[in-house]
């Protein structure tokens, strides 16, 4: 499959979206190694599974130095599956539900991760919560027949992502303000939750 083919057939995929700046810039990354792996006949449920495996790995080595690579690798192959899954031209139902799935599970073992620092676990369980209903409705509005929400929150996966990569590097660098993200995390959170719910009512209504 060539580039532009794919670009579009992502775009198919996401609503229509436009593939433009860091968009496409990522995406042009994550074409070259799904290139690279259906060399390797490796299924994009296997990079999925992988995705979370190193999200354990990450809560099994909160406290070290090279925890952080650890959520890296875990949010490449989570951008590398579905990748991977139209190169190969091997998508299913199946795995866009196993996708989801994992990216709930992983997310739990970063907010272990951060609760093994020394982090509130309420407030970690408050921002859990949160980020998991902000999820739900998103699906459950498909589900409801709403193909596209139209909404991108200031606290989807990425940015959920960044806040504990932040944190991470923080506790490395032995700060002690390095739970301080998480009240902005939170803040971040119930913005976005509240933005979702309104914006899928009026949707829906």
């Amino acid at each position: 499959m060539q580039r532009d083919k794919f670009f579009e057939s992502w775009s198919e995929r996401h609503g229509n979206a436009n593939v433009t700046g860091i968009v496409k810039t990522w995406l042009s990354i994550s074409y070259f190694v799904a290139k690279m792996l259906c060399k390797f006949k490796l299924s994009a449920n296997t990079i999925t599974i992988l995705g979370l495996i190193f999200a354990i790995l990450l809560y099994m080595n909160a406290k070290l130095i090279w925890a952080p690579l650890f959520l890296v690798l875990s949010l490449l192959s989570d951008g590398i599956d579905g990748s991977l899954a139209i190169i190969s031209g091997k998508s299913s139902k199946w795995g866009a539900l196993l996708d989801s799935i994992v990216d709930r599970l992983s997310e739990l073992f970063w907010i272990l991760a951060l609760y093994q620092l020394g982090i509130n676990l309420n407030l970690l369980t408050t921002i859990l919560v949160f980020a998991s209903v902000q999820e739900y409705i998103r699906a459950r509005s498909g589900g409801l027949g709403l193909n596209d929400i139209g909404l991108v929150t200031i606290a989807e996966r990425p940015v959920r992502a960044s806040f504990v990569f932040i944190v991470l590097i923080l506790f490395n660098l032995k700060s002690e303000l390095f739970y301080l993200p998480i009240y902005l995390w939170l803040i971040f959170q119930t913005v976005s939750l509240l933005m979702l719910s309104k914006h899928a009512r009026a949707k829906l209504s």
